[in-house]
């Protein structure tokens, strides 16, 4: 950032402290805190059943993640951001969640994500199955399965769905549909020979092939190169192919339910119609869906997760039974193992936006909505900056009248640094991120790592709000990795009430199938 937009930013700080100083008198806050009392006195719990479930996943939205990004939405829309409230910090029911697998104390998605949707925990790595099976070994899958909140929901009749913003094959995800000992094995071949020649179905035919009830009901996100053959050119990028090696067409074998329609771009998702429609299909690309900050880029065009949260509802509810649908904002995952929290940040404000839709759609008397997070990151905000500063940029901290400073803070060695920060990761020099397409797992990528180099960078000159910048690591490593604290949990409609306090992450489970009525 150069002097003239410092110059400028210390002004918008100025101007920003100035109007919220205006709104909030001391009175302001006595009268706000008198009525957050009085509307907590109302708050009644709802205690019968839930007709509808909606478990909404932020991968690896902790609880800096949430307050940057309330912070970010805030100030994107001119204001100081920290008074600021995503759609789902104004559900009235919340606990702290732990996170640690059986076999680990810092968590994977997989084990993470068992838990709430099958209801124990388990291993890391492990989908749908118990803590007794070994990692990547389908030998000892016999007796170790769980059964779903989905396979549960499918039985008594309920339709189901899964929307993700990346492949429905991830970790997450699959939870939901899938059972195996190793996260990796999203299509065939990736599939080790011995699980092969056994005939072990890998994740992506799990989806097609799940049984219960009449199936899946909507299943929204990337991921196309998992269930085309490898003889198929991908039909948005003519250089990639699919990489099924069993000739099996995945996206065929789903237009044969009733009713069925599969879609692979946004004109054709727009032209969905749910009174028309039993069973959607919809993958968006090969891989994982854009960051919403790069979806507009997109050749093809790819719906927005308020979007396909919405079309998912429209379907879902057509079913008089009731349904239990899992949203997850996939990428905040993947921003935050680049170390790149522009478009980490950026996709959990998209994530508050599916909330909020499904809140415009349902009704809490009827519908359980659960917010929460598999596992945090090790991503930090601090500083001692003033109310206002922005919290993608460098510490501006108040000087001894209590006003911001004309120029940023400096550390020890006399140089700027920024209000987020990673304990680890990539971007220990602060690179930048040409955000090219990478491995498949983001953790491995280490985009813009540069290796160790003497002291910290001047960030004098740097734009620390640009959405390629990596923001800095304590520790450096190619890729920044998951946090172990507890994250938070949100929830509102029937049985809401029993999450509260500290619960172990298989709890999640249990309440949704209690609100549902779901034998177990």
């Amino acid at each position: 950032m150069n002097t003239v937009s410092t110059a400028l930013t210390i002004a918008l700080l100025f101007a920003a402290r100035a109007a919220a100083t205006d709104a909030e008198s001391p009175e302001y806050w006595y009268r706000t805190g008198r009525d957050a009392v009085a509307a907590a006195k109302r708050l009644a719990p709802i205690d019968g059943r839930a007709k509808y479930v909606i478990l909404f996943v932020g991968d690896g939205m902790g609880v800096s993640t949430v307050t940057a990004a309330r912070i970010l939405e805030g100030q994107r829309r001119g204001q100081p951001g920290e008074e600021n409230l995503l759609s789902f910090e104004k559900l009235p029911y919340t606990a702290l969640i732990k996170t640690y697998n059986t076999n680990q104390q810092t968590s994977d998605s997989a084990g993470t994500m068992t838990a709430m949707v099958a209801g124990a925990k388990t291993k890391a790595g492990v989908l749908g199955a118990n803590q007794n099976v070994v990692r990547g070994d389908h030998t000892t899958m016999g007796g170790h399965t769980l059964t779903t909140i989905l396979e549960l929901a499918e039985r008594a009749g309920l339709s189901t769905g899964v929307v993700t913003t990346t492949s429905v094959t991830h970790a997450t995800p699959a939870a939901c549909y899938a059972h195996s000992p190793e996260r990796d094995w999203e299509d065939d071949s990736e599939l080790p020979d011995t699980a092969r020649s056994a005939g072990f179905p890998d994740i992506a035919r799990q989806l097609i092939e799940f049984s219960e009830g009449d199936g899946l009901d909507v299943v929204l996100g990337g991921g196309r190169q998992h269930f085309l053959p490898a003889a198929r050119t991908d039909p948005e990028y003519s250089q990639k192919r699919g990489r099924r090696t069993d000739h099996r067409d995945l996206t065929d074998e789903w237009l044969a339910k009733t009713r069925a329609a599969y879609v692979w771009n946004l004109k054709e998702f727009e032209a969905v119609e749910a009174d028309r429609t039993d069973h959607l299909l919809g993958l968006f690309e090969p891989g994982h869906l854009q960051f919403e900050a790069d979806r507009d880029a997109d050749p093809a065009g790819e719906p927005s997760l308020a979007a396909m949260t919405a079309k998912a509802i429209d379907l879902l509810a057509r079913n008089s039974r009731g349904y239990f649908l899992m949203v997850e904002g996939g990428r905040i995952d993947h921003g935050h193992h680049w170390a790149n929290a522009y478009r980490a940040l950026g996709d959990t404000i998209e994530f508050a936006r599916a909330v909020d839709a499904a809140l415009a759609k349902t009704d809490r008397r009827d519908t359980l909505i659960v917010v929460t997070a598999d596992h945090s990151h090790v991503f930090t905000l601090g500083g001692y900056a003033t109310r206002g500063n922005p919290v993608l940029g460098k510490v501006v901290a108040n000087d001894e009248r209590g006003d911001p400073r004309k120029s940023p803070e400096a550390d020890g060695l006399g140089l700027p640094y920024t209000s987020l920060t990673y304990g680890n990761g990539p971007g220990y020099t602060g690179a930048s991120d040409d955000q090219p397409e990478g491995p498949k797992h983001a953790h491995h990528r280490g985009t813009g790592y540069k290796g160790v180099t003497a002291g910290r960078p001047d960030l004098s000159t740097v734009n620390t709000e640009d959405e390629r910048y990596l923001f800095e690591s304590a520790v450096p490593l190619a890729g920044e990795t998951h946090g172990g604290e507890d994250v938070p949990l949100y929830a509102d409609g029937p049985m809401a009430h029993l999450f509260h306090g500290v619960l172990e992450q298989h709890v999640v489970f249990h309440v949704m199938a209690e609100a549902l009525g779901l034998p177990r």
